[in-house]
């Protein structure tokens, strides 16, 4: 018999399945003896007393033992099926690549950047000297934006496809099955690359193919149908099923379909900064304390207000993170955030950005790139302010608000460095109005926040697409191009990590029907 109910466990317990395990039977009105075994199926933090407690569900097993759960999926060999050739080794290509397995159909991925062990070093001049590589960066490379930038899962992409299913292929690649249990699932930079590589494995094993450092510079089409892709090296691959898969960040796809005449439309996305406060902060005003408590993770936020009919909002929240340089090419600044699995540096960060509609933007409604340019100048701006080498222009929350240059700047985790600059320099007017407004806001919803022991780093501009890739609802193919798939966030039909992992399943499938 099994009976499931919630609990409310103070965090010295949380990890105490015996407490858990009499608290159980209490609510249960039976001996503790009785129960067998525990399955935890979601937990949570709730700080919203004074007392901060995790909100555990919990499958109790009374009288019977559990049956032995297995995660292991099972892939055919798809050596000699039918190919599906799939442009980028993001999450939506991997997981894509993963589903042609199960379907019976040979996934072939053509990814721009390098594996992660080559990647890493790239990342590395990345900060330490400014180099860009514009193949191999924090956006492009194998396990695409999310490798190497955290690894948050939260979702609310339910309606799309099975995210459970997205979190056991997690798991059964390395991942920690914590991730299948909690409210805001995290896998941290530092473990990605292992589970990245994992999939990668299970992809060649089973008669799939990988190709690091392959740029595609054409998409190969002969009376409406795909035939395959040209490769900057001048070699050809042919198919005539196609997922295009290359992230939100691949500017040259975009060129590419303008050049063509091929469907796409201008997409809101949104833009602001990043900003940093010490971890400390948050954990005081999120937990009602003056020190966190050993038994609690380093405390989260998520803040939104509307100015004039207009969204701003927290992004990508870091807890114990730290804020990296995402540029893909020369001469722009653009700025994400990542933590590590225990999120232990002293910073906490989160990306403060405001709504960006097509009506903010001169010749949207005739030119489908207007929005792309818009966010490029914005990154432009933020460099030449910022002086080169990927220096970013930053100022204190309080002196920004107050339209004050910061005479100094707070220690931050910006390893390419930040120059005191005013961001109203940089930011588009409506956007700066928007977030001087909202700032002073979000600290009276959360003590401490509104301080100039915050830093404003600029710009975080890399959202979301600014630009949607046309697609039929239903065969999921390009109108004009039959065959091809325009998929995840690259194409505007995703959002994270694990939203982009769902349409690549969506679309591998699609493939199959």
């Amino acid at each position: 018999m099994q009976h499931e109910i919630e609990l409310s466990i103070l965090p010295e317990h949380i990890s105490d399945e015996l407490y858990i395990i009499n608290q159980g039977a209490l609510r249960l009105k039976i001996v503790p003896s009785r129960i067998k075994s525990l399955k935890i199926r979601k937990r949570s933090i709730d700080a919203r007393g004074k007392q901060v407690v995790f909100r555990v569900r919990v499958i109790f097993f009374i009288d019977e033992v559990p049956a032995h759960e297995t995660r292991h999926v099972e892939y055919a060999n798809v050596a000699d099926a039918m190919p599906v050739l799939i442009i980028g080794a993001g999450p939506a290509g991997l997981f894509a690549a993963l589903r042609c397995l199960e379907k019976g159909l040979r996934p072939i991925v053509v990814e721009r950047g390098k594996d992660v062990q080559r990647r890493r070093r790239d990342l590395a001049l990345l900060s330490k000297e400014g180099a860009v590589d514009p193949d191999s960066n924090y956006c492009f490379g194998e396990g695409g934006a999310g490798t190497y930038s955290d690894g948050k899962l939260y979702t609310r992409s339910n309606k799309r496809g099975d995210v459970q299913r997205v979190l056991q292929v997690l798991v059964a690649h390395g991942a920690t099955e914590d991730i299948l249990v909690d409210a805001r699932p995290h896998i941290g930079t530092n473990k990605l690359p292992h589970i990245i590589q994992a999939i990668r494995h299970t992809i060649l094993e089973h008669g799939g193919e990988i190709h690091f450092d392959c740029r595609v510079t054409d998409i190969i089409v002969s009376f409406g149908q795909v035939k395959g892709v040209t490769l900057a090296g001048g070699e050809t691959v042919t198919a005539e099923h196609v997922i295009l898969a290359t992230g939100h960040s691949a500017r040259d796809m975009y060129e590419l379909f303008h050049r063509k005449r091929w469907l796409a439309e201008p997409k809101p996305f949104a833009l602001g900064v990043r900003i940093e406060h010490p971890q400390a902060i948050i954990d005081q005003a999120q937990y009602h304390c003056a020190v966190r408590s050993e038994h609690l993770p380093p405390a989260y936020y998520s803040l939104v207000e509307q100015i004039d009919g207009r969204g701003v909002f927290s992004f990508c929240m870091c807890p114990g993170g730290i804020i990296a340089p995402c540029a893909t090419d020369k001469g722009e600044v653009v700025v994400n955030g990542w933590s590590p699995s225990k999120r232990n540096n002293p910073y906490a960060n989160s990306g403060t950005v405001v709504q960006v509609n097509l009506s903010d933007v001169p010749n949207s409604a005739r030119y489908p790139f207007a929005l792309l340019d818009f966010q490029h100048e914005v990154e432009e701006r933020a460099y030449v302010v910022g002086g080169g080498k990927l220096v970013a222009p930053a100022q204190r929350m309080v002196d920004f608000v107050q339209r004050r240059l910061s005479a100094d700047l707070p220690a931050n985790s910006y390893k390419p460095g930040t120059k005191s600059a005013m961001l109203s320099e940089v930011l588009p007017p409506f956007v700066d109005h928007a977030l001087r407004r909202a700032l002073p806001l979000f600290g009276k919803k959360m003590k401490g926040y509104y301080t100039n022991e915050a830093i404003l780093v600029g710009v975080e501009s890399r959202t979301s697409s600014p630009v949607r890739i046309t697609r039929d609802n239903n065969t999921l193919q390009h109108p004009q191009i039959k065959g091809l798939y325009p998929c995840g966030e690259g194409a505007g039909y995703a959002g994270g990590i694990v939203s982009a992992a769902i349409d690549g399943m969506n679309c591998a499938d699609a493939i199959n029907r």
